[in-house]
């Protein structure tokens, strides 16, 4: 660290610096159960006290309600954040539990506009595609995003859960700064064809979930018997049922190295993730969801960390261990596009 504040690294050839981990902001208002507001916005001032400047969040979380949340912070610190959005995921009037997942033009146009409002701010600094529909061609939701851009509306545009040729044929039509992906211990598919199209086209990796949606940092074990009843983890196969039980078990490496270091295994397991920049070269910004100043001061502290080639060799074979799928609905991956 610098100043007590964290390393930058750049968001594609031509985006901004931000600090090498960002902070997902879903929780404070969406999917994790109830949330203190107070020490949200606290968790969100001493992240940006510690360098931290790229704040994520989406159009789906909380239908709105975590984009409004975040906005007064944005506003008070504008000049010093970076604002990432996402559109893609449209929530039916009828049923407000479903995702429909839309690309189109005039969907993109609606939806920028709504988060414009929202977060109460002129420009978007990062707009992501949240997901891909397959009925859209990625060329025309792409060319819709960068008339954004164009428009003075967007500043630099990003897509999530895209396949290696997805990125190739967006970046074709305009510079991709970023790619958000599923990327810990646990979920390592996208290093087969997505990383390595990532580091061609200078485009910077953002993993998202870089804790495994807090198993690995074991605050929980089985998401049934263990987290509230609205906690969208219950739906998740990985932590439920034998699925849970077996995973649970593979955190023992992961604690043996936190030993080793001195930290928390929630810490190694971002450490790993940070230390991916090095073994793939290429810009890495993971961004760790939290809801507590503490847990913001120990994640911005495992960028400090070094894992020994020893290390590494003993946490390689978990992803090939782990249990059930990311999501019971993988449509919501690109994992089954490559």
């Amino acid at each position: 660290m610098t100043d007590g504040k964290i390393p930058t690294a750049k968001l594609g050839n031509d985006g901004p610096e931000v600090g090498i981990q960002g902070l997902g902001c879903m929780g404070m208002s969406f999917a994790y159960g109830p949330a203190d507001a107070d020490a949200s916005r606290a968790t969100l001032e001493r992240a940006l006290e510690l360098g931290v400047t790229l704040y994520d969040t989406a159009d789906a979380y909380g239908s709105g309600e975590n984009e409004r949340f975040l906005s007064p912070f944005f506003k008070a610190h504008r000049d010093e954040v970076v604002i990432a959005t996402k559109f893609a995921l449209s929530i039916p009037e009828d049923d407000p539990t479903k995702r429909i997942i839309r690309n189109d033009p005039p969907y993109i146009r609606r939806a920028v506009e709504a988060s414009l409002k929202r977060l109460d701010v002129e420009v978007i600094d990062l707009y992501y595609m949240h997901r891909r529909d397959e009925n859209v061609p990625i060329e025309e939701s792409v060319g819709t995003m960068a008339d954004l851009v164009r428009e003075g509306k967007v500043k630099h545009l990003g897509l999530s859960e895209v396949t290696a040729d997805e990125l190739r044929a967006a970046h074709a039509v305009h510079p991709i700064a970023a790619v958000q992906s599923e990327w810990s211990l646990f979920s390592r598919d996208i290093e087969a064809k997505v990383v390595p199209a990532v580091r061609d086209l200078g485009v910077a990796l953002v993993p998202y979930s870089p804790l495994g949606r807090g198993f690995l940092t074991g605050s929980f074990v089985n998401a049934e018997t263990d987290l509230t009843a609205d906690d969208f983890r219950r739906h998740q196969p990985r932590f439920t049922g034998e699925n849970a039980a077996a995973n649970a078990a593979l955190l023992e490496r992961v604690r043996a190295v936190a030993e080793h270091h001195g930290a928390s295994p929630g810490q190694i397991a971002l450490a790993w993730v940070q230390q991916q920049a090095r073994v793939h070269d290429l810009p890495v910004i993971p961004i760790p969801g939290t809801r507590k100043p503490a847990r913001v001061e120990e994640n911005v502290a495992a960028t400090g960390i070094t894992l020994t080639e020893e290390d590494l060799a003993l946490l390689e074979p978990i992803a090939q261990q782990v249990a059930g799928d990311r999501y019971a609905d993988m449509r919501f991956t690109s994992a089954g596009r490559e």
